[in-house]
């Protein structure tokens, strides 16, 4: 589209108005409807009541409308039947030998409509030789074709309704048009019809409807107005205790509600006390368990360290001496080994966990290289990768994704990310990506192995949690790394979010921000993977790619 000027016309969006403005718009008003309860209730009561009025209001006035027609039609047949009776015996008294038809038929008609008129009833259109009469301000195409056409075919009396036009050209009325027929001896049938316009049953029929809506509105006002009253009876109350849950959540478990009177609200206030009675009880109870649980993890695995470096010790010596013992002996001293390793890691998660309970855990942020970190561990895990013939595919950012993280700890949850992807990937392609803003950092970690169930990707980051515990275990985990990695995400204020389908694989997402201590508002990668199909397994003599071999 273009101006007056012949330049182009502002599209929407350069005149400000883009999908992201519009958004906030369409929001808001939800926003304020469900922030408040009286005004859902208020409005609720008054959409309610208007649609309950508007629905009796129509059965009214259309009983009414109804009831008018039906008198009007009665009216009309009386009326019609008395004034065709006097018709009738004027042309049977006329002399048709000296007189023309024609004429005869004009004159009763004009009797008929001057009666009609004085008594403000009825005009008179009545079917001649050679065309039709009618009273002067009546016009013929106020009888309808299906009346016509009842009349000439059947003798009797028939009743319709019509819209009466007038030969001055005003508006048309509705109305009703009676037929019937008029015997001329020795000349034949001639139709006649008499149109009563319903000009004063209009005028009942609108006082009647501003009747009904002035009562309507009127009743739709009281009641918002007692929607009001009685919400905000209801309200408070509610509103009360909420704010009383609230600090009761915030930790003030001495906060109490007042008790008034002995109705349903006042037994919802006793319930409310009672509750926050049992459950200051019960919180203080799993306090004292809590702490008793934490001290006992981290005695047992401080405990633990001594005796563990004596055995470890004792299976180093073993399985350097191994090929001096029989086979047996030194399978044994073999599996003693490896058994020493994965408790040494049990151990050590227990006591990272046990710094996380109690709080001791802290961070030693640094502008970090992402990308470095990512490239690090994958040549790490490349010798496991390869072992297990799954490949690692790394796209590389368009640009620099640095972040004031834990080296340490984001190191961690690579390794726990990834030894994760390769366990469960069934031998398939291992996608990882970085990608960064201006205020956020991610890495997706996306295996196409067997997955697991939507609803069980809160329960993955659980302690101690595995999809399938018959699953034999290849790499000797403890159950607690995406517990461990959890943490460390929190720890750094990010986010740690997985998403996974049975057979289809699984993507974890860690997002965190660029500067410690600043809020996420979004993470740069989506939740959801780009490919949710399942990738075909590598040939079994492929290696692992080796990092930094895929880019995009």
């Amino acid at each position: 589209m273009t101006t007056a000027t012949g330049t182009p016309a502002p599209t929407l969006v350069e005149r400000g108005w883009s999908a992201q403005r519009l958004r906030p718009l369409l929001r808001t008003p939800l926003q304020v409807w469900w922030s408040s309860l009286p005004l859902r209730v208020i409005a609720s009561t008054l959409a309610a009541s208007t649609a309950v009025i508007l629905l009796g209001g129509f059965l009214l006035l259309q009983q009414a409308t109804e009831g008018i027609l039906r008198t009007k039609q009665d009216q009309a047949l009386a009326e019609a039947a008395v004034a065709l009776d006097t018709a009738q015996r004027s042309l049977q008294a006329a002399d048709l030998s000296r007189s023309n038809v024609n004429e005869v038929l004009t004159r009763l008609a004009i009797e008929a409509a001057s009666r009609g008129v004085a008594s403000g009833q009825y005009e008179v259109v009545v079917q001649g030789p050679v065309s039709d009469i009618q009273s002067p301000r009546v016009s013929a195409q106020s009888v309808p074709e299906s009346l016509r056409a009842q009349v000439a075919g059947e003798e009797g009396t028939w009743v319709t309704p019509t819209q009466v036009r007038w030969t001055d050209g005003s508006e048309p009325v509705p109305g009703v048009a009676v037929g019937g027929s008029l015997v001329a001896p020795g000349s034949g049938r001639y139709a006649i019809y008499f149109i009563f316009p319903l000009t004063s049953e209009l005028a009942t029929l609108e006082v009647v409807q501003r009747a009904v809506t002035t009562t309507g509105t009127l009743l739709v006002l009281a009641l918002t107005v007692v929607a009001a009253v009685v919400a905000r009876q209801v309200v408070d109350p509610v509103r009360e205790a909420r704010l009383t849950a609230e600090r009761l959540a915030a930790g003030q478990l001495d906060d109490r509600l007042p008790v008034r009177g002995t109705d349903d609200l006042a037994s919802l206030a006793v319930s409310m006390n009672h509750m926050a009675s049992e459950l200051q009880q019960q919180i203080g109870r799993l306090e004292g368990l809590s702490q008793v649980q934490q001290q006992f993890v981290s005695d047992v695995s401080h405990e633990l360290r001594t005796p563990l470096t004596t055995v470890r010790m004792a299976a180093e010596v073993l399985h350097e001496n191994r090929e001096d013992f029989d086979p047996v002996s030194a399978r044994s001293a073999e599996l003693l080994y490896h058994e020493v390793d994965r408790f040494e890691g049990l151990l050590a998660d227990l006591l990272e966990i046990s710094r996380f309970d109690a709080g001791a855990a802290v961070l030693s942020c640094e502008e970090t290289d992402l990308l470095e970190l990512v490239e690090r561990e994958m040549s790490a895990q490349a010798a496991f990768a390869e072992r297990s013939g799954t490949p690692l595919r790394l796209f590389r950012p368009p640009q620099p994704c640095t972040a004031e993280v834990d080296p340490r700890r984001i190191t961690r949850v690579l390794r726990n990310l990834v030894t994760n992807a390769i366990e469960h990937g069934e031998r398939r392609p291992i996608d990882i990506r970085l990608a960064s803003d201006s205020t956020a950092a991610a890495i997706t970690v996306r295996d196409h192995g067997i997955g697991f169930e939507a609803a069980q990707v809160d329960q993955v980051f659980h302690r101690f949690w595995r999809a399938d515990p018959s699953r034999a275990r290849t790499v000797g985990g403890t159950g607690l790394g995406l517990a461990i990695a959890l943490e460390d995400a929190h720890l750094h204020g990010g986010w740690l979010d997985a998403w996974a389908r049975p057979g289809l694989g699984a993507q974890f997402r860690l997002t965190v921000p660029r500067v410690h201590g600043t809020a996420l508002h979004g993470s740069p990668l989506p939740d959801l993977p780009a490919d949710p199909r399942p990738a075909a397994p590598p040939p079994a003599a492929r290696p692992a790619l080796l990092p930094g071999t895929v880019t995009s």
